[in-house]
C-alpha cells in the first residue's frame, strides 16, 4: 500500500503540493492524473524519497522509502527512463542493480524477456530508441519482483503493440495483488487501464474516485435518438420535464447550408437528450406511435470529465481558436 498523508512541498515562497492525502491500495491500477504543473512529479519524488516534504509523510508498505533495507524488492519505480549510463548494455545495467539488492541474476533474464529486450540485451543503451529505453526502465522497476509499482508516463515512446503490452502488464500486476500507481496524460489509456483515479490540480487533491464515478459525475448520460419526426418527439420529451430538467438538442445533417440547415420532414434526424433515460424516451415514443431508428445512451469520456474537473487548475492554457483563426490553423 502507498500512502500520502498531508504532503506539502514548498520551494521558497512557492507551494507546489499542498496538504495532499490519498491511499493507493493493492489489487487495482490507480491512475495519477493532473495538468502540467499540477505537482504530480514532485509528489512521486516525495513518495520515493527523492524530495523531502516540507510537511507530511509518504510511506510504502508502512515505511518511508529510505527505511526499506532493499527498496527495489518493495517498490519498483520508473520516473525517468533515460537515467542510465549510455555505455552500459541493458543486461549490465540490470545486473548492477540486482547486485546492490541481492537479487539473483536469473531475475535479470526474466525481466529482459518480460519486456521484450532479450535480443538487444547486450547492446549499449545509448543506441536505444525512446521506446526501448522505456522498456528498460520498466524492466528495472520490476527487477526486484516488488509488491508496489510506481510508473510515470510508462507508454511514452511505445508503439501501438507496446501500448497494448503495458496495458496488459499493469492489469496483470494488479490482478496478482500488487499496488500499481501510474501517472499519465493519455486519458484514453487511463480509461482502458485504470480502476481508480487520484486527480490533482495546483498541488491539491481534486478527486479520489473510480473512473466510472468520475465520468458519471462529470457529464451524466446523454441519449442519442434518431427519428423521422424530431420536432414532435422534442415537444413530447420536453413536456415530461417542464421545469427544464430534460434538455433536447439537435444535430442536423451537414450540408451546403451548414449545421443549421432546415430538417426535411420524413427523413431521419438526430436528437441528443439529457435528463431522461433511454427507457423513458422509448416508452414515450411508443405511446405516441413515433418510430425510432436509434436509441443509444452515451456517457461522457474520461478526457472530457478530466478537462471539466481541472479547468480551473490548468497553469499553461492556450487561447481557443475560433472561426477564421481555426480555419487558418487547419490550413
Amino acid at each position: 500500500m502507498i500512502r500520502a498523508e498531508e504532503l506539502t512541498k514548498r520551494y521558497g515562497h512557492r507551494t507546489v503540493v499542498q496538504d495532499l492525502s490519498f491511499t493507493v491500495r493493492p489489487g487495482s491500477v490507480t491512475g495519477f492524473l493532473g495538468p502540467n504543473g499540477a505537482g504530480k512529479s514532485t509528489t512521486l519524488r516525495m513518495l520515493l524519497g527523492l524530495d523531502a516534504p516540507t510537511r507530511g509523510r509518504a510511506t510504502i508498505a508502512g515505511r518511508r522509502y529510505a527505511d526499506h533495507p532493499a527498496p527495489l524488492t518493495q517498490v519498483g519505480a520508473l520516473l525517468e527512463a533515460r537515467s542510465l549510463h549510455p555505455g552500459r548494455s541493458a543486461r549490465n545495467h540490470l545486473t548492477a542493480l540486482a547486485l546492490t539488492h541481492g537479487i539473483p541474476r536469473s531475475r535479470v533474464d526474466h525481466v529482459l524477456d518480460l519486456t521484450g529486450l532479450t535480443e538487444v540485451a547486450d547492446r549499449r543503451v545509448k543506441g536505444f530508441s525512446l521506446g526501448m529505453g522505456q522498456r528498460l526502465g520498466i524492466a528495472a522497476a520490476l527487477l526486484g519482483d516488488p509488491a508496489a509499482v510506481v510508473l510515470d508516463e510508462p507508454v511514452n515512446g511505445l508503439d501501438p503493440e507496446g501500448v497494448l503490452w503495458i496495458r496488459t502488464l499493469l492489469k496483470s500486476l494488479a490482478a496478482e495483488g500488487r499496488t500499481v500507481l501510474v501517472s499519465s496524460h493519455l486519458m484514453s489509456e487511463m480509461a482502458l487501464t485504470a480502476d481508480h483515479l487520484v486527480v490533482i490540480g495546483k498541488g491539491r487533491l481534486l478527486a479520489d474516485t473510480t473512473v466510472a464515478d468520475l465520468v458519471r459525475e462529470a457529464g451524466g448520460t446523454t441519449v442519442k435518438v434518431v427519428t423521422p419526426d424530431p420536432d414532435r418527439l422534442r415537444a413530447l420529451l420536453t413536456g415530461l420535464r417542464p421545469n427544464g430538467a430534460a434538455r433536447v438538442t439537435t444535430e442536423a445533417p451537414e450540408g451546403p447550408e451548414g449545421p443549421d440547415a432546415a430538417h426535411v420532414p420524413g427523413t431521419p434526424h438526430t436528437l441528443h437528450v439529457t435528463g431522461l433515460d433511454a427507457a423513458e424516451i422509448g416508452r414515450t415514443a411508443a405511446a405516441h406511435g413515433l418510430p425510432l431508428y436509434e436509441l443509444t445512451p452515451q456517457t461522457a469520456s474520461l478526457e472530457q470529465a478530466f478537462m471539466d474537473l481541472t479547468h480551473d487548475s490548468v497553469e499553461y492554457q492556450g487561447a481557443e481558436l475560433q472561426g477564421a483563426e481555426l480555419q487558418g490553423a487547419a490550413a
